[in-house]
């Protein structure tokens, strides 16, 4: 017998796969996530490089909204997304606020590189600090396809809504593709929702958390980009802008709808009219969205810099 065995006070300690998943390592010998960070980190700064070579910035000369509310609204609507998933990985991880510029960096990635680039970076960043989760893995999976699951089931929850309601102002091919659309966002999902023991890594209550902060996000996304154009263009009501933010978000999660913003930006001009200074806004937002990714990673990378030096 050995000695932990005759020894009652000492139990025998057993294999636990939700300890493998939270418990902290205290070395991590491989060096593949700072370089998989640093190769993402390049890409945000060549795609961001790439949209300014290529007029990124034209919007921001042509018109500028004159409210302070709108680059307040604005301001929010950036940091939305970032806030809600800090607000997700605090309560998985006990993240630190330092977590929230790699979460900002994870939101640029999305934007100018591709899409889910930013939660491989993300998983990297995670990955390289033994002390915040050993396995983060499991955890960032979860929370990206519950993202999906809520965009959608918000989408689909839109169309039952608004196809009823807009079927005389569609012709049978749109409405024929709509349907379509919808019917791939929902077989999309379900696949998760069937096999979720087996997809998912988190425990329950976890994952329904997570969801309602997903749609929380959603939620709160589209009133902020409604209240900021109403700012911007203040003669039209904000009850306009907010169903416009709701077709905004149903258009752009469509998958067999092609040129999703020409065909939101020709949805709202046919709807409000005034459509040069609707589309010099749609610019403007564009271009300051740009601009705000740019001044950030040109912090991050100064800090980084600043950081080595004094190291």
């Amino acid at each position: 017998m050995t000695a932990s065995a005759l020894d009652p006070a000492r139990e025998p300690e057993l294999p636990s796969a939700e300890a493998a998943v939270l418990q902290p390592l205290t070395t991590i010998k491989s060096r593949w996530p700072v370089m998989i960070g640093a190769v993402l980190t390049l890409a945000m700064i060549f795609g961001l490089a790439r949209e300014l070579f290529g007029a990124g910035l034209a919007g921001l000369t042509s018109w500028v909204p004159s409210s302070p509310a709108y680059y307040l609204a604005f301001a929010l609507l950036y940091i939305s997304p970032p806030f809600f998933d800090y607000v997700i990985f605090r309560r998985l991880w006990s993240l630190p606020i330092a977590g929230l510029a790699a979460l900002l960096k994870k939101r640029i990635a999305n934007d100018v590189v591709m899409g889910y680039s930013g939660e491989a970076y993300f998983y990297a960043w995670a990955r390289a600090r033994a002390t915040l989760v050993a396995a983060p893995f499991g955890a960032v999976k979860d929370v990206s396809i519950l993202s999906a699951i809520a965009g959608n089931g918000i989408t689909l929850a839109l169309v039952a809504v608004a196809l009823p309601l807009g079927r005389s102002l569609l012709t049978p091919h749109d409405f024929r593709i709509a349907l379509g659309s919808a019917a791939i966002i929902l077989a999309t999902s379900l696949p998760f929702l069937l096999f979720s023991r087996r997809v998912f890594s988190l425990p329950r209550r976890d994952l329904w958390a997570t969801f309602g902060l997903h749609c929380l996000r959603i939620v709160v996304g589209s009133l902020l980009i409604a209240v900021a154009w109403h700012f911007a263009l203040p003669g039209i009501p904000l009850a306009m802008w907010l169903f416009l933010a709701a077709a905004r978000l149903l258009v752009s999660r469509l998958p067999l709808v092609p040129n999703k913003d020409l065909l939101f930006a020709n949805f709202a001009i046919l709807l409000i009219g005034q459509d040069h200074a609707l589309s010099a806004m749609i610019a403007f937002t564009t271009a300051l969205t740009l601009l705000t990714h740019v001044v950030l990673i040109a912090g991050f990378s100064v800090h980084h810099l600043l950081n080595r030096r004094l190291a």
